[in-house]
């Protein structure tokens, strides 16, 4: 591969692709996306209408870009869908949109991206197609013969098609507190959440993310003391209302599963406390219209919203590279997971989308240096290879 014709290919333009792009561009490496839908930001474009970012605006820009005036200090799915939109027009992004990226191949020193419009070359390739990909539904005996309605958080929208329904919420994270909040406010007949693992809560504040970033820095079992701490003070003892504290701490829960805590406002609380969203044991089985739960306690719900989480969606494009993990997640995170191959995006951390900016930046220093690197020792070098520093290479930073 002529060094005049390499390319690096972002797979998704959503923040982490964009931002890597951008990043890419400013160091001029030339830096083509690709995007299976219609445009940039369609996982935020799909979300519930009331979503709001759980990090405050000062911590959830990417680099070089604020947002507009006015925004609020949370800012809510349609103004992070303007800000990356606007994002991408301002950096005069290469972003070529319906075009599905089927596998991930090696090619010598190089790589094959294959689409659905045909194989494209790269020299390097950065993976941003997502943490939340694609959402799961729990697989329980007699699923099919649900009677109501079962959808999964991804694809509801508002209360507005739910009022006066008995309404069950599974799974009880940020997106399923909110969920349930929303159905109780927007006129559901009764709103209950099951729970399997009682979550670990935090109070949405503006400055939330810098005092969980030092937080998470800390061993994890005094990370886990000091948000218990937190969570005494802020949330108080809900016990009663089924959600007791969590044996394994905010932390620890983090560093081994990969799990962020619950972060909702104050009102969902208060809610909870007041039994407008009830709290039930998880889900073990459905019969028709009955959904039966793990006390043995049988239910009649109108309908089930199931807030249970998304895989990464990689399998198909580097499952065979062995750089996955057995949940499917990459096994590096940082860095180079093979020779110009990286990942961005899926570290999860409390303000992610800054967190964001700041993984494109070290991938782009990165893949920059390394380019710079391979021209300069091109005249001895075959034609495409990918020539190495001495013990700098391009797995610093990512």
């Amino acid at each position: 591969m002529d060094s005049r014709d390499r390319q690096t290919v972002v797979i998704g333009a959503g923040a982490a692709g964009l931002a890597t792009a951008a990043q890419l561009r400013k160091r001029g490496v030339p830096a083509l996306v690709l995007e299976r839908s219609d445009g940039v930001a369609s996982s935020w474009r799909g979300r519930y209408d009331r979503l709001r970012l759980n990090s405050s605006r000062p911590f959830s820009k990417l680099p070089r870009t604020r947002y507009p005036r006015g925004t609020g200090i949370f800012p809510s799915r349609d103004q992070v869908v303007e800000y990356l939109d606007d994002y991408a027009r301002r950096h005069q992004l290469d972003i070529r949109l319906r075009t599905h990226v089927d596998r991930i191949d090696q090619d010598g020193d190089a790589w094959v991206v294959r689409t659905n419009t045909g194989d494209i070359p790269a020299s390097d390739v950065v993976v941003a197609a997502g943490y939340t990909h694609t959402f799961v539904v729990p697989k329980w005996p007699g699923r099919n013969t649900f009677e109501g309605r079962l959808i999964h958080s991804a694809e509801y929208r508002s209360s507005e098609s739910f009022r006066g329904q008995d309404v069950l919420v599974v799974g009880s994270g940020s997106s399923g507190m909110e969920i349930a909040y929303d159905l109780a406010e927007g006129g559901a007949k009764r709103v209950r959440m099951a729970v399997r693992t009682s979550p670990n809560i935090i109070i949405r504040e503006p400055l939330g993310p810098f005092f969980a970033r030092l937080v998470v820095k800390l061993p994890a079992a005094r990370g886990d003391r000091i948000m218990n701490f937190v969570r005494r003070r802020q949330v108080g003892d809900l016990s009663e209302f089924g959600l007791p504290v969590p044996e394994e701490g905010v932390v620890s829960r983090l560093r081994r599963l990969g799990v962020a805590p619950a972060i909702v406002d104050h009102e969902v609380i208060e809610a909870i406390r007041q039994r407008r969203i009830e709290i039930v044991p998880s889900v073990e089985s459905i019969d028709g219209a009955l959904v039966e739960l793990a006390d043995g306690d049988r239910i009649c719900p109108d309908a089930i919203v199931t807030a249970t989480g998304y895989r990464t969606g990689l399998d198909p494009i580097v499952g065979h590279l062995g750089v996955l993990d057995d949940a499917g997640r990459p096994l590096v995170r940082t860095g180079e997971a093979a020779p110009g191959l990286r990942f961005v995006g899926y570290i999860p951390r409390p303000a992610q989308l800054g967190l964001m900016g700041d993984e494109a930046k070290a991938a782009a220093r990165a893949i920059a240096t390394a380019r710079r690197w391979s021209d300069a020792a091109s005249p001895a070098a075959p034609t495409g290879h990918r020539a190495s520093p001495a013990p700098q290479p391009a797995a610093r930073g990512g």
